[in-house]
Protein backbone atom coordinates (compact mmCIF):
# COMPACT_ATOMS: atom_id res chain seq x y z
CA UNK A 1 0.00 0.00 0.00
CA UNK A 2 1.55 3.72 -0.87
CA UNK A 3 0.73 6.97 0.86
CA UNK A 4 -0.46 9.65 -1.35
CA UNK A 5 -0.74 13.31 -0.69
CA UNK A 6 -3.24 14.91 -2.55
CA UNK A 7 -3.11 18.95 -2.52
CA UNK A 8 -4.83 21.66 -3.55
CA UNK A 9 -2.43 25.17 -3.53
CA UNK A 10 -5.49 27.91 -3.25
CA UNK A 11 -4.95 30.75 -0.60
CA UNK A 12 -8.19 32.72 -0.16
CA UNK A 13 -7.43 35.91 0.65
CA UNK A 14 -9.71 37.38 3.69
CA UNK A 15 -11.38 40.20 1.60
CA UNK A 16 -11.81 37.76 -1.35
CA UNK A 17 -15.71 36.96 -1.28
CA UNK A 18 -16.08 34.74 -4.49
CA UNK A 19 -19.40 32.98 -4.82
CA UNK A 20 -17.74 30.47 -6.48
CA UNK A 21 -15.78 28.96 -3.86
CA UNK A 22 -15.85 25.28 -4.13
CA UNK A 23 -13.88 22.24 -2.55
CA UNK A 24 -11.64 20.73 -5.25
CA UNK A 25 -14.00 17.89 -6.42
CA UNK A 26 -11.36 16.93 -9.06
CA UNK A 27 -8.80 16.15 -6.18
CA UNK A 28 -12.05 14.27 -4.45
CA UNK A 29 -12.41 11.60 -7.24
CA UNK A 30 -9.15 11.01 -7.53
CA UNK A 31 -8.72 10.39 -3.68
CA UNK A 32 -12.13 8.34 -3.86
CA UNK A 33 -10.32 6.21 -6.92
CA UNK A 34 -7.30 5.43 -4.54
CA UNK A 35 -9.28 4.44 -1.40
CA UNK A 36 -11.04 1.98 -4.09
CA UNK A 37 -7.65 0.68 -4.80
CA UNK A 38 -6.18 0.11 -1.21
CA UNK A 39 -3.85 3.31 -0.68
CA UNK A 40 -4.09 5.52 2.05
CA UNK A 41 -5.09 9.13 0.89
CA UNK A 42 -5.00 12.61 2.55
CA UNK A 43 -6.06 15.78 0.75
CA UNK A 44 -4.98 19.38 1.92
CA UNK A 45 -6.93 21.55 0.84
CA UNK A 46 -5.26 25.02 1.86
CA UNK A 47 -8.24 27.54 0.78
CA UNK A 48 -8.92 28.21 4.17
CA UNK A 49 -5.33 27.31 5.79
CA UNK A 50 -2.36 30.18 5.98
CA UNK A 51 0.36 29.18 4.06
CA UNK A 52 3.00 27.85 6.47
CA UNK A 53 0.88 26.11 8.11
CA UNK A 54 -0.90 24.21 4.79
CA UNK A 55 3.60 23.68 4.06
CA UNK A 56 4.00 22.12 7.38
CA UNK A 57 0.79 19.78 7.24
CA UNK A 58 1.82 18.67 4.40
CA UNK A 59 5.26 18.05 5.34
CA UNK A 60 4.13 16.45 8.28
CA UNK A 61 1.93 13.99 6.77
CA UNK A 62 5.45 11.68 5.15
CA UNK A 63 3.77 10.52 2.01
CA UNK A 64 5.15 8.40 -0.84
CA UNK A 65 3.62 9.97 -3.23
CA UNK A 66 2.11 13.60 -3.39
CA UNK A 67 -0.15 14.92 -6.06
CA UNK A 68 -0.50 18.61 -6.38
CA UNK A 69 -3.47 20.05 -8.79
CA UNK A 70 -2.35 23.23 -10.21
CA UNK A 71 -4.77 26.11 -12.95
CA UNK A 72 -3.07 29.44 -14.41
CA UNK A 73 -3.67 31.23 -10.93
CA UNK A 74 -1.95 28.95 -8.66
CA UNK A 75 0.88 27.55 -10.57
CA UNK A 76 3.42 29.49 -8.67
CA UNK A 77 2.10 27.98 -5.06
CA UNK A 78 2.10 24.33 -6.93
CA UNK A 79 5.60 25.10 -7.51
CA UNK A 80 6.42 26.27 -4.26
CA UNK A 81 4.70 23.18 -2.32
CA UNK A 82 7.13 20.80 -4.73
CA UNK A 83 10.18 22.39 -3.98
CA UNK A 84 9.05 21.90 -0.08
CA UNK A 85 8.46 18.61 -0.44
CA UNK A 86 11.53 17.33 -3.10
CA UNK A 87 13.21 15.57 -0.31
CA UNK A 88 10.15 14.31 1.41
CA UNK A 89 8.46 12.57 -1.28
CA UNK A 90 9.28 9.69 -3.43
CA UNK A 91 7.19 10.89 -6.37
CA UNK A 92 6.17 14.55 -7.45
CA UNK A 93 3.11 14.61 -9.51
CA UNK A 94 1.28 17.79 -10.98
CA UNK A 95 -2.30 17.62 -12.67
CA UNK A 96 -4.97 19.66 -13.45
CA UNK A 97 -5.21 22.04 -16.34
CA UNK A 98 -2.24 24.33 -16.58
CA UNK A 99 0.17 21.39 -16.37
CA UNK A 100 -2.08 18.84 -18.91
CA UNK A 101 -1.76 21.74 -21.32
CA UNK A 102 1.78 22.77 -20.66
CA UNK A 103 3.33 19.58 -18.69
CA UNK A 104 7.32 20.87 -19.73
CA UNK A 105 6.64 24.08 -17.59
CA UNK A 106 6.45 21.74 -14.36
CA UNK A 107 8.87 19.10 -15.12
CA UNK A 108 11.62 20.81 -13.91
CA UNK A 109 10.35 20.46 -10.07
CA UNK A 110 7.56 17.35 -10.98
CA UNK A 111 8.57 14.05 -11.44
CA UNK A 112 5.73 13.25 -13.65
CA UNK A 113 2.44 15.41 -14.81
CA UNK A 114 -0.94 13.60 -15.38
CA UNK A 115 -2.34 14.52 -18.77
CA UNK A 116 -6.12 14.81 -19.25
CA UNK A 117 -8.38 12.69 -16.84
CA UNK A 118 -6.60 11.38 -13.93
CA UNK A 119 -8.46 8.25 -12.31
CA UNK A 120 -7.12 5.55 -14.24
CA UNK A 121 -3.83 7.59 -14.74
CA UNK A 122 -2.96 7.61 -11.15
CA UNK A 123 -3.44 4.39 -10.25
CA UNK A 124 -1.25 3.32 -12.91
CA UNK A 125 1.23 5.49 -11.92
CA UNK A 126 1.14 4.25 -8.24
CA UNK A 127 2.11 0.38 -9.58
CA UNK A 128 4.74 1.93 -11.99
CA UNK A 129 6.29 3.50 -8.58
CA UNK A 130 5.66 0.03 -6.49
CA UNK A 131 7.77 -1.80 -9.31
CA UNK A 132 4.89 -3.35 -11.06
CA UNK A 133 5.32 -1.77 -14.30
CA UNK A 134 6.77 0.23 -16.80
CA UNK A 135 6.31 3.65 -16.97
CA UNK A 136 6.44 4.23 -20.27
CA UNK A 137 3.68 1.99 -20.83
CA UNK A 138 1.17 4.44 -18.94
CA UNK A 139 -1.03 6.61 -21.37
CA UNK A 140 -1.54 9.95 -20.29
CA UNK A 141 1.56 11.30 -18.57
CA UNK A 142 4.52 13.57 -18.82
CA UNK A 143 8.19 12.92 -17.78
CA UNK A 144 11.77 13.76 -18.62
CA UNK A 145 13.92 10.86 -20.26
CA UNK A 146 15.03 10.20 -16.77
CA UNK A 147 11.58 9.34 -14.94
CA UNK A 148 11.02 9.87 -11.34
CA UNK A 149 13.74 12.30 -11.10
CA UNK A 150 13.40 15.78 -11.27
CA UNK A 151 14.89 16.89 -13.85
CA UNK A 152 15.87 19.95 -13.04
CA UNK A 153 16.07 21.10 -17.19
CA UNK A 154 17.92 17.88 -17.78
CA UNK A 155 16.71 14.84 -20.65
CA UNK A 156 13.95 16.09 -23.42
CA UNK A 157 10.14 15.89 -22.38
CA UNK A 158 8.38 12.83 -23.07
CA UNK A 159 4.70 12.93 -23.68
CA UNK A 160 2.85 9.23 -23.55
CA UNK A 161 -0.31 8.55 -25.88
CA UNK A 162 -3.32 10.65 -24.84
CA UNK A 163 -5.22 8.72 -21.85
CA UNK A 164 -8.85 7.60 -23.19
CA UNK A 165 -11.43 9.17 -21.17
CA UNK A 166 -13.99 6.58 -18.93
CA UNK A 167 -17.11 6.46 -21.23
CA UNK A 168 -19.72 6.01 -18.36
CA UNK A 169 -18.58 8.58 -15.75
CA UNK A 170 -21.37 6.66 -13.68
CA UNK A 171 -18.70 4.72 -12.72
CA UNK A 172 -16.64 6.69 -11.33
CA UNK A 173 -16.81 6.56 -7.13
CA UNK A 174 -18.44 9.77 -5.46
CA UNK A 175 -15.80 12.36 -4.66
CA UNK A 176 -14.53 11.25 -0.85
CA UNK A 177 -16.00 14.66 0.95
CA UNK A 178 -15.12 13.62 4.27
CA UNK A 179 -11.53 14.80 3.47
CA UNK A 180 -12.80 18.38 2.61
CA UNK A 181 -12.55 20.83 5.03
CA UNK A 182 -16.58 20.89 4.94
CA UNK A 183 -17.51 22.97 7.71
CA UNK A 184 -15.48 26.03 6.71
CA UNK A 185 -16.84 25.69 3.65
CA UNK A 186 -20.71 25.95 4.99
CA UNK A 187 -19.59 28.70 7.14
CA UNK A 188 -18.06 30.74 4.33
CA UNK A 189 -21.54 30.27 2.78
CA UNK A 190 -23.48 30.92 5.27
CA UNK A 191 -21.73 34.11 6.05
CA UNK A 192 -22.03 34.70 2.54
CA UNK A 193 -25.54 34.43 1.80
CA UNK A 194 -27.39 32.66 4.76
CA UNK A 195 -26.91 29.12 3.02
CA UNK A 196 -24.16 26.43 2.72
CA UNK A 197 -23.62 26.05 -0.65
CA UNK A 198 -21.56 22.76 -2.70
CA UNK A 199 -20.78 21.60 -6.12
CA UNK A 200 -21.74 18.63 -7.94
CA UNK A 201 -20.64 17.51 -11.57
CA UNK A 202 -23.03 16.28 -13.19
CA UNK A 203 -20.96 15.76 -16.97
CA UNK A 204 -17.31 15.63 -17.98
CA UNK A 205 -16.20 17.70 -20.68
CA UNK A 206 -17.85 20.09 -23.29
CA UNK A 207 -18.41 19.37 -26.75
CA UNK A 208 -17.96 23.00 -27.82
CA UNK A 209 -14.51 24.89 -28.68
CA UNK A 210 -14.41 28.25 -27.70
CA UNK A 211 -11.18 29.70 -28.35
CA UNK A 212 -10.49 31.17 -24.63
CA UNK A 213 -11.34 27.31 -22.86
CA UNK A 214 -9.09 25.25 -21.97
CA UNK A 215 -10.96 21.60 -22.27
CA UNK A 216 -7.25 20.55 -21.37
CA UNK A 217 -8.19 18.10 -18.66
CA UNK A 218 -11.59 16.37 -20.44
CA UNK A 219 -10.60 17.14 -23.84
CA UNK A 220 -13.60 17.67 -26.47
CA UNK A 221 -15.99 15.48 -25.22
CA UNK A 222 -19.39 15.21 -23.21
CA UNK A 223 -20.11 11.95 -21.15
CA UNK A 224 -23.18 12.31 -18.74
CA UNK A 225 -23.91 10.54 -15.50
CA UNK A 226 -27.47 9.18 -14.97
CA UNK A 227 -29.83 11.22 -13.27
CA UNK A 228 -30.08 8.42 -10.38
CA UNK A 229 -26.06 8.45 -10.28
CA UNK A 230 -26.44 12.73 -9.98
CA UNK A 231 -28.73 12.83 -7.30
CA UNK A 232 -27.79 10.76 -4.92
CA UNK A 233 -24.29 12.58 -4.59
CA UNK A 234 -26.72 15.32 -4.13
CA UNK A 235 -28.08 13.48 -1.21
CA UNK A 236 -24.88 12.98 0.47
CA UNK A 237 -23.64 16.09 -0.16
CA UNK A 238 -26.89 17.72 1.90
CA UNK A 239 -26.32 15.23 4.79
CA UNK A 240 -23.23 16.87 5.50
CA UNK A 241 -24.98 19.67 6.23
CA UNK A 242 -25.02 21.75 2.98
CA UNK A 243 -28.37 22.89 1.67
CA UNK A 244 -27.65 24.10 -1.65
CA UNK A 245 -25.95 22.48 -4.77
CA UNK A 246 -23.83 24.25 -7.43
CA UNK A 247 -24.28 22.25 -10.44
CA UNK A 248 -20.61 22.98 -11.73
CA UNK A 249 -20.93 21.66 -15.50
CA UNK A 250 -19.59 23.27 -18.13
CA UNK A 251 -23.08 22.92 -19.58
CA UNK A 252 -25.47 21.44 -18.01
CA UNK A 253 -28.57 22.40 -19.81
CA UNK A 254 -27.05 21.23 -23.00
CA UNK A 255 -29.99 18.23 -23.33
CA UNK A 256 -32.93 19.59 -22.19
CA UNK A 257 -34.13 16.14 -21.64
CA UNK A 258 -31.61 15.33 -18.95
CA UNK A 259 -32.39 18.31 -17.11
CA UNK A 260 -36.08 16.97 -17.04
CA UNK A 261 -34.63 13.32 -15.49
CA UNK A 262 -32.63 15.17 -12.96
CA UNK A 263 -35.32 17.84 -12.10
CA UNK A 264 -37.92 14.99 -12.24
CA UNK A 265 -35.48 12.13 -9.91
CA UNK A 266 -35.21 15.16 -7.38
CA UNK A 267 -39.05 15.95 -7.10
CA UNK A 268 -39.17 11.92 -6.99
CA UNK A 269 -37.18 11.51 -3.91
CA UNK A 270 -38.84 14.65 -2.15
CA UNK A 271 -35.69 16.41 -2.03
CA UNK A 272 -36.01 20.30 -1.00
CA UNK A 273 -32.66 22.02 -1.84
CA UNK A 274 -32.14 25.10 -3.40
CA UNK A 275 -29.73 24.96 -6.40
CA UNK A 276 -27.81 26.67 -9.26
CA UNK A 277 -26.36 25.60 -12.48
CA UNK A 278 -24.16 27.35 -15.49
CA UNK A 279 -25.94 27.15 -18.98
CA UNK A 280 -25.70 27.79 -22.78
CA UNK A 281 -27.77 30.81 -23.50
CA UNK A 282 -28.83 28.47 -27.16
CA UNK A 283 -30.19 25.61 -24.48
CA UNK A 284 -32.87 27.47 -22.40
CA UNK A 285 -36.40 28.39 -23.42
CA UNK A 286 -39.32 29.57 -20.63
CA UNK A 287 -40.55 25.56 -20.64
CA UNK A 288 -36.97 24.63 -19.89
CA UNK A 289 -36.72 27.17 -16.75
CA UNK A 290 -40.18 26.76 -15.32
CA UNK A 291 -39.38 23.21 -14.81
CA UNK A 292 -35.91 23.64 -13.42
CA UNK A 293 -37.76 26.56 -10.94
CA UNK A 294 -40.41 23.79 -9.70
CA UNK A 295 -37.41 21.44 -9.00
CA UNK A 296 -35.37 24.15 -6.71
CA UNK A 297 -33.60 25.59 -9.10
CA UNK A 298 -33.12 29.45 -7.86
CA UNK A 299 -30.04 30.98 -10.40
CA UNK A 300 -28.79 30.25 -13.46
CA UNK A 301 -25.48 31.56 -15.10
CA UNK A 302 -24.60 32.27 -18.58
CA UNK A 303 -21.52 32.37 -20.37
CA UNK A 304 -22.67 35.51 -22.79
CA UNK A 305 -19.04 37.18 -23.08
CA UNK A 306 -19.88 39.68 -25.91
CA UNK A 307 -22.50 41.72 -26.95
CA UNK A 308 -20.94 41.48 -30.74
CA UNK A 309 -21.75 38.89 -32.92
CA UNK A 310 -18.66 39.02 -34.79
CA UNK A 311 -16.63 38.52 -31.46
CA UNK A 312 -18.64 35.52 -30.63
CA UNK A 313 -18.00 34.32 -33.75
CA UNK A 314 -14.15 35.15 -33.57
CA UNK A 315 -14.39 33.43 -30.14
CA UNK A 316 -16.22 30.29 -31.78
CA UNK A 317 -19.05 30.52 -29.44
CA UNK A 318 -21.63 29.84 -31.34
CA UNK A 319 -24.02 31.69 -30.06
CA UNK A 320 -25.62 34.97 -30.80
CA UNK A 321 -26.58 37.94 -28.96
CA UNK A 322 -29.77 38.19 -29.21
CA UNK A 323 -29.86 34.59 -28.00
CA UNK A 324 -27.97 35.17 -25.40
CA UNK A 325 -30.98 38.54 -24.50
CA UNK A 326 -33.87 36.00 -24.97
CA UNK A 327 -32.39 33.43 -22.88
CA UNK A 328 -32.28 35.94 -19.39
CA UNK A 329 -35.04 37.02 -20.20
CA UNK A 330 -36.88 33.47 -20.01
CA UNK A 331 -34.79 32.78 -16.84
CA UNK A 332 -36.36 35.86 -15.34
CA UNK A 333 -39.98 35.52 -16.59
CA UNK A 334 -39.74 31.86 -14.54
CA UNK A 335 -38.53 33.47 -11.71
CA UNK A 336 -34.63 32.39 -11.97
CA UNK A 337 -31.90 34.97 -10.95
CA UNK A 338 -29.74 35.29 -13.68
CA UNK A 339 -26.23 35.92 -13.66
CA UNK A 340 -23.81 36.02 -16.57
CA UNK A 341 -19.56 36.42 -17.07
CA UNK A 342 -18.28 38.58 -19.97
CA UNK A 343 -14.57 38.78 -21.54
CA UNK A 344 -13.68 42.97 -22.36
CA UNK A 345 -10.89 43.94 -24.54
CA UNK A 346 -11.05 40.33 -26.16
CA UNK A 347 -7.72 40.37 -28.94
CA UNK A 348 -9.42 41.78 -31.99
CA UNK A 349 -11.44 44.23 -30.47
CA UNK A 350 -12.18 48.19 -30.19
CA UNK A 351 -13.51 50.60 -28.74
CA UNK A 352 -16.69 50.75 -29.92
CA UNK A 353 -17.42 47.00 -29.32
CA UNK A 354 -16.00 46.96 -25.88
CA UNK A 355 -18.58 49.80 -24.75
CA UNK A 356 -21.42 47.93 -26.56
CA UNK A 357 -20.93 44.94 -24.74
CA UNK A 358 -20.82 47.41 -21.01
CA UNK A 359 -24.05 48.78 -22.45
CA UNK A 360 -25.51 45.42 -23.27
CA UNK A 361 -24.57 43.37 -20.18
CA UNK A 362 -25.31 46.47 -17.87
CA UNK A 363 -28.85 46.73 -19.62
CA UNK A 364 -29.91 42.96 -18.71
CA UNK A 365 -32.14 41.58 -15.97
CA UNK A 366 -29.31 39.96 -13.93
CA UNK A 367 -28.87 39.58 -10.85
CA UNK A 368 -24.93 38.77 -11.27
CA UNK A 369 -22.62 40.29 -13.63
CA UNK A 370 -18.72 39.15 -14.14
CA UNK A 371 -16.33 41.45 -16.26
CA UNK A 372 -12.84 39.67 -16.88
CA UNK A 373 -9.85 40.38 -19.21
CA UNK A 374 -9.14 37.72 -21.44
CA UNK A 375 -6.39 35.31 -20.57
CA UNK A 376 -4.60 32.82 -23.11
CA UNK A 377 -4.29 29.72 -21.16
CA UNK A 378 -1.97 26.98 -22.05
CA UNK A 379 -3.48 24.52 -24.16
CA UNK A 380 -5.96 26.98 -26.28
CA UNK A 381 -6.35 28.38 -29.22
CA UNK A 382 -6.01 32.13 -27.79
CA UNK A 383 -2.64 31.12 -26.64
CA UNK A 384 -1.42 30.01 -29.64
CA UNK A 385 -2.91 33.12 -31.51
CA UNK A 386 -1.03 35.23 -29.26
CA UNK A 387 1.74 33.25 -28.12
CA UNK A 388 4.39 35.72 -29.26
CA UNK A 389 3.21 38.85 -27.30
CA UNK A 390 2.69 36.65 -23.77
CA UNK A 391 5.05 38.70 -21.44
CA UNK A 392 4.36 37.30 -18.36
CA UNK A 393 2.82 34.79 -16.14
CA UNK A 394 -0.64 35.22 -14.13
CA UNK A 395 0.55 36.90 -10.67
CA UNK A 396 -1.95 37.57 -7.46
CA UNK A 397 -3.01 41.18 -7.48
CA UNK A 398 -4.10 42.41 -4.07
CA UNK A 399 -4.88 45.89 -5.08
CA UNK A 400 -8.40 47.25 -6.59
CA UNK A 401 -8.53 43.98 -8.91
CA UNK A 402 -7.66 40.60 -9.17
CA UNK A 403 -7.10 41.16 -13.02
CA UNK A 404 -3.91 40.97 -14.66
CA UNK A 405 -3.00 41.47 -18.22
CA UNK A 406 -0.38 38.87 -18.93
CA UNK A 407 0.18 39.60 -23.26
CA UNK A 408 0.61 42.83 -24.86
CA UNK A 409 -2.63 43.57 -26.09
CA UNK A 410 -4.37 46.21 -27.91
CA UNK A 411 -5.55 47.88 -24.78
CA UNK A 412 -3.56 48.54 -21.99
CA UNK A 413 -3.82 46.92 -18.63
CA UNK A 414 -5.03 50.24 -16.92
CA UNK A 415 -7.62 50.66 -19.97
CA UNK A 416 -8.97 46.95 -19.06
CA UNK A 417 -9.42 47.27 -15.64
CA UNK A 418 -11.09 50.66 -15.94
CA UNK A 419 -13.30 48.75 -18.44
CA UNK A 420 -13.94 46.55 -15.78
CA UNK A 421 -14.55 48.77 -13.08
CA UNK A 422 -16.87 50.72 -15.30
CA UNK A 423 -18.66 48.13 -15.93
CA UNK A 424 -19.52 47.25 -12.22
CA UNK A 425 -20.54 50.84 -11.37
CA UNK A 426 -22.99 51.05 -14.15
CA UNK A 427 -24.76 47.24 -12.36
CA UNK A 428 -24.44 48.20 -9.02
CA UNK A 429 -26.40 51.71 -9.87
CA UNK A 430 -28.88 49.46 -11.59
CA UNK A 431 -29.43 47.22 -8.73
CA UNK A 432 -29.34 49.92 -6.58
CA UNK A 433 -31.47 52.41 -8.12
CA UNK A 434 -33.32 50.58 -9.88
CA UNK A 435 -36.14 53.07 -12.39
CA UNK A 436 -33.93 55.91 -11.06
CA UNK A 437 -30.68 54.43 -12.12
CA UNK A 438 -30.83 56.72 -15.37
CA UNK A 439 -30.46 59.83 -13.46
CA UNK A 440 -27.32 58.99 -12.12
CA UNK A 441 -26.05 56.53 -15.17
CA UNK A 442 -26.87 58.15 -18.10
CA UNK A 443 -24.31 61.17 -17.26
CA UNK A 444 -22.02 58.56 -15.42
CA UNK A 445 -21.68 56.34 -18.88
CA UNK A 446 -21.29 59.73 -20.97
CA UNK A 447 -18.22 61.12 -18.80
CA UNK A 448 -16.75 57.11 -18.52
CA UNK A 449 -17.23 56.33 -22.44
CA UNK A 450 -15.11 59.64 -23.51
CA UNK A 451 -12.42 58.85 -20.72
CA UNK A 452 -12.42 55.21 -21.67
CA UNK A 453 -11.62 56.30 -25.14
CA UNK A 454 -8.98 58.35 -24.64
CA UNK A 455 -7.20 55.95 -22.19
CA UNK A 456 -4.53 53.86 -24.57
Amino acid sequence: MTSVLLIFPYFNRQRHSSIFRFPPLGLGYLAAALRQAGHEVSLLDCTFMERQDAFDQAARTNADVVGIYSMVTMRAEALSFARHLRSRAGLLVAGGPQPTGDPAAFLDDFDVVVRGEGEHTLLELLDAYEGKRDPKTIDGIAYRESPYAAGNGRGKVVLTAPRRTEASPDRFAFPARDLFPNRAYIDYYRRQSGNATTSVVTTRGCPFTCEYCSNAVFGVSYRERSAAHVIAEVEQALALGYNRIHFADDVFTLRKERVRQICAEIKSRGLRFQWECLARVDSINDDIARTMKDAGCDRIFFGIESANDWVLEMMKKRISAAQAQRAVEAAHRAGLRAGAFFILCYPGEDNDSVLRTLRFATSLPLSYLSFTMPYPLPGTALFERVKGRITKEWVQDSRVTDHSLIFDADFSQAKMRFAILKGQAQFGMRRRLGKYAGIVEKPFEVVTDAIFRTMR
